[in-house]
């Protein structure tokens, strides 16, 4: 069995579970439209300005936000370089995945469609049941 845990968490690691929080979810979606200051993301969301920056922590060092402050206002933005490697990471699991459903609906349909595939070219682990005439 592999093991997935280190020391350090993986960026991406960071960046999936900023994401799996509804309100930084929000947050991001606000800022997908352009910067925003703290309180302008703090508005809509129903916290303490202390939890929101509790929140955008969270961002900032998952990698998918950056702020800066200019005098007493601290505004955020994106930072597409991580959810460009997200990104990435799913469209190579959804690739996977869409390979797989291929071969198998094309198993499926050579099955079906007859005989089906010859027991050479059965996929590995399963068995053909032979219909009864």
């Amino acid at each position: 069995m592999l093991n997935y845990q280190a020391a350090m968490p993986a960026p991406l690691d960071l960046a999936f579970q900023a994401l799996a929080d509804p309100t930084r979810r929000v947050m991001v979606e606000r800022l997908s439209q352009g910067p925003a200051s703290v309180s302008e993301l703090a508005r809509p969301l129903d916290m303490t300005l202390s939890a929101v920056v509790q929140h955008l922590a969270v961002l900032e060092t998952s990698g998918l936000v950056r702020s800066q402050k200019v005098g007493r206002v601290r505004t955020c933005r994106i930072e597409p370089q991580m959810f460009t490697a997200a990104e990435r990471w799913l469209s190579e699991r959804r690739a996977s995945w869409e390979r797989r459903f291929d071969r198998l609906g094309a198993f499926l349909a050579e099955t079906e469609a007859g005989d089906g595939p010859s027991t050479s070219s059965a996929a590995p682990g399963i068995r053909r049941q032979r219909k009864k005439t």
